[in-house]
């Protein structure tokens, strides 16, 4: 019999949890509204803006190892909590910060402390929820980060309006802490915590790499594969260049270039978190019932990616508003909500053992893609006009440039990576071979 006290419990824990992921899905994209403003406050030009706004993802892309540790160790509630203080630390400090040395340092701590949420929630819900469950539940988790993105758009463009990106910031940072303290309040790793009966039927929370196969062995396993390095490839290129338009450099060019207020562009903006939310159920149904070829859905995906960010590059100022919002939108989908499928295709490459390692090693690609596009991308546009208040739609142009040769090289990605539509291609002896070296 399901106990109804732990029913409800766990949506508990399920809502404070999805607050956290809310904020951490907003920091990552929220420079892009306000990028202007902050460049003309802290007297930083593109390159150091770019700079800026890759300090949210080295670290955490470099802290996803050290946390995944910590969730037998400390266990994921003490981890959340601890990180989440320092993530709304930083955040008062890039609120307050006067240099943009101190608000690069406020963002290194954000992007530090938000580095366990993801994990460690999953791993919270394997304990809380029946198999039936938790597929639902991550579902909506994932929805509250789209909500999260949609928040950093157009939301977030007219508070800081009204109250300024400084205090904006302070006020996320304070909610965070509010958050916190739920987290630790109420939060608890497993039903027996709090006297609970655990679900009847739970997901597996073993370790992700399988109980007879090493860590570190699992990892050489994976990297030793050809089947890793395409995908790693298209993540790296791909969701670099969706990081660095949506959260850094989408603002600026609707504003500098078509003349659109902060709120005006962050309505543009909101339509990539609309076709991320609209578009992720779509994209895993389709991949499950209409089309048979994730590799192709992929594939198409990265094409279509690849003509939208040619259109930026070729006619940036030539477009007219509802154009920009069609595009924008249908970035959201084949640009942001495809890496549904390129997950699941990341989980499918490799055996059951270390399918979790996998995962993980290719989690690291996106971010570490982020933070280096943006930084690259802020050197180009700054090259090309130097250190301005606006920039002209050709210096846009230039640096669209970038995302269009950094799409190519993902869609070139896609046609090696191997096909996974067939369970039979998974399961067959000779569908994976146990050396790993291949």
């Amino acid at each position: 019999m399901v106990d109804k006290r732990a029913a409800r419990y766990k949506w508990l824990i399920f809502a404070l949890l999805s607050m956290a992921y809310l904020v951490v899905i907003f920091h990552r994209l929220a420079p892009a509204v306000v990028a202007v403003d902050m460049m003309q406050d802290l007297n930083a030009g593109p390159a150091l803006m770019g700079l800026l706004a890759s300090a949210y993802f080295y670290p955490y892309a470099l802290m996803q190892f050290p946390v995944g540790l910590l969730a037998d160790s400390w266990g994921p509630r003490r981890t959340i909590t601890a990180f989440f203080v320092v993530a709304s630390a930083g955040s008062l400090l890039l609120g307050m910060g006067s240099t943009i040395t101190e608000a690069m340092i406020g963002r290194l701590l954000v992007g530090m402390g938000v580095a366990p949420v993801m994990v460690h929630t999953m791993k919270i819900f394997t304990r809380w929820f029946r198999l039936q469950d938790f597929t639902f539940a991550m579902g909506i988790f994932m929805a509250v980060g789209g909500v999260g993105a949609l928040s950093a758009s157009a939301p977030f463009a007219y508070l800081s309006n009204a109250l300024s990106w400084r205090w904006c910031f302070v006020a996320i940072g304070l909610f965070g802490l509010v958050v916190t303290a739920g987290i630790w309040m109420f939060v608890r790793n497993r039903p027996e915590e709090m006297g609970f009966e655990p679900p009847e039927v739970m997901v597996s929370a073993g370790h992700t790499i399988g109980s007879n196969i090493s860590l570190w062995r699992g990892i050489k396993t994976v990297i030793k594969s050809w089947r890793f390095w395409p995908l790693a490839i298209w993540f790296f290129f791909s969701s670099g260049v969706s990081f660095t338009f949506a959260g850094l450099w989408g603002g600026p060019y609707l504003m500098h270039v078509y003349g659109l207020t902060k709120p005006e562009a962050g309505q543009v903006l909101a339509m990539i978190a609309v076709g991320m939310v609209l578009g992720s159920p779509f994209l895993s149904y389709a991949s499950g019932h209409l089309v048979t070829s994730r590799k192709a859905m992929l594939t198409w995906s990265s094409w279509i990616a690849l003509i939208l960010y040619s259109i930026l590059a070729f006619l940036p100022g030539g477009l007219s508003i509802p154009f920009l919002y069609l595009i924008c939108f249908l970035l959201g989908i084949f640009g942001t909500a495809i890496v549904i499928i390129a997950f699941t295709l990341a989980k499918e490459l490799f055996p059951l053992a270390i399918a979790g390692t996998a995962t993980g090693l290719m989690n690291l690609f996106p971010f570490v893609g982020g933070a280096s596009m943006q930084i690259v991308s802020g050197i180009v546009l700054q090259s090309y006009e130097g250190v301005q208040a606006n920039y002209s739609a050709d210096a846009y142009g230039q640096g669209f440039l970038l995302f269009v040769g950094a799409n190519a090289i993902a869609l070139l990605a896609t046609l090696l990576i191997k096909e996974t539509s067939s369970p039979m291609q998974r399961t067959a002896p000779g569908g994976f071979h146990r050396t790993g070296t291949e």
